[in-house]
């Protein structure tokens, strides 16, 4: 009984030193697991402390981000939908330029696949090239535009347009010839001079020589248009044409300035009706050179009537009259233009506030 009681004596010591061991064990866990969830409230209230500081820091560049997103993404009216088969690959040198970047947008409008001016659309691919390098790309038709139209612009650097000109010509018929695309070749009224013959008539020069070489002896597929006086929107302000530099004048509440007598003639024609028949001579058969313009025509005094005028000297090229005979293309296309001078000044004469450049040389070209 005696050692029965000491056993148990020994064995309840024993437990109870167990016992405290285990208590201080769990107090320690315990103690360990409150630092560690304290701990983690600190992080975790750092953290969100952080998060929200960069939060209230990045905010402002997220709105300008969207700010920009939105300033950069262009919503484009519904293209029409064409069959592999009709959808023609079109290269468009001068794309953004004045007739370049109208032509562009028509023939996106149409459902074509363009390289050249609706940047970021997927019908869209934009080349910098230099039209005196050659340039291969696989394509069906190629209208030639690029070249300096504006007199300032070719009066400048006489040497580089002819280059440009001459050798950009070489290396389209060239890319025309190796992937078999039909050739539209833009050349300039500026061709007749100051004419003896009125109106004047697609046979009165023939400068296009290349071009109709390369049709006979190659048998390629080429058109060529004689553009008369074109104005309407995304016209430089400073081309130094007569409609540009006449708006501008007006904005500025100058005087019109026009040379000699005002006598002079000329007949504009609206950027829509010279796209239009762009796009109809390239997917005709006509062979032969055409006059592209309205055949109405104003002389610059009638043109400037009811404004100021400031009466100069004659200035250098400055032809008397200048109409196109439009017969040839009538017949021939069956079209003629719709937009009267009138109606086309009013859709494209800008509000005062975007008149802020200076006027170039005036000319009544």
């Amino acid at each position: 009984k005696a050692i029965t009681q000491g056993m148990v004596t020994l064995v309840s010591q024993s437990m109870l030193r167990r016992l405290g061991c285990c208590f201080t064990l769990l107090t320690y866990v315990a103690s360990v697991w409150d630092n560690l969830i304290t701990m983690r409230s600190i992080q975790e209230n750092g953290e969100l402390r952080i998060e929200s500081r960069l939060d209230e820091i990045i905010e402002p560049l997220r709105e300008k981000i969207r700010d920009l997103e939105k300033s950069f993404t262009q919503k484009y009216s519904p293209v029409k939908f064409l069959s592999e088969k009709n959808c023609k690959r079109i290269l468009v040198t001068g794309g953004m330029g004045f007739v370049g970047s109208h032509l562009t947008d028509k023939l996106m409008m149409d459902g074509h696949e363009v390289t050249v001016h609706w940047i970021g659309h997927t019908n869209f691919e934009l080349i910098n090239h230099d039209m005196l390098e050659q340039l291969y790309v696989e394509v069906d038709q190629i209208y030639h535009l690029a070249s300096p139209a504006s007199p300032p612009n070719y009066m400048y650097n006489p040497i580089k347009t002819l280059k440009t000109n001459t050798f950009g010509t070489l290396n389209m018929l060239g890319l025309a010839k190796q992937v078999g695309a039909r050739l539209f070749l833009a050349f300039t009224s500026e061709v007749y001079g100051d004419p003896e013959v009125h109106p004047q008539t697609e046979d009165y020069r023939v400068t296009e020589i290349m071009c109709y070489v390369s049709m006979k002896q190659e048998g390629m597929e080429v058109h060529v248009a004689r553009i008369f006086n074109t104005f309407g929107s995304r016209m430089h302000m400073n081309n130094g044409r007569v409609v540009s530099n006449f708006i501008l004048q007006a904005l500025q509440g100058e005087p019109l300035t026009v040379y000699r007598s005002g006598s002079q003639t000329r007949a504009f024609q609206y950027v829509s009706d010279l796209v239009h028949d762009l796009v109809a001579l390239m997917d005709s058969n006509v062979r032969s050179p055409v006059n592209l313009g309205n055949p109405e025509e104003h002389t610059i005094l009638e043109f400037a009537h009811g404004s100021k005028i400031q009466f100069l000297s004659e200035t250098q090229d400055d032809p008397q009259r200048r109409k196109p005979d439009i017969k040839e293309v009538k017949l021939m296309l069956g079209w003629e233009p719709e937009v009267p001078l009138e109606e086309g000044l009013n859709k494209d004469i800008p509000k005062p506030k975007t008149a802020r450049m200076k006027t170039g040389q005036a000319s009544h070209n």
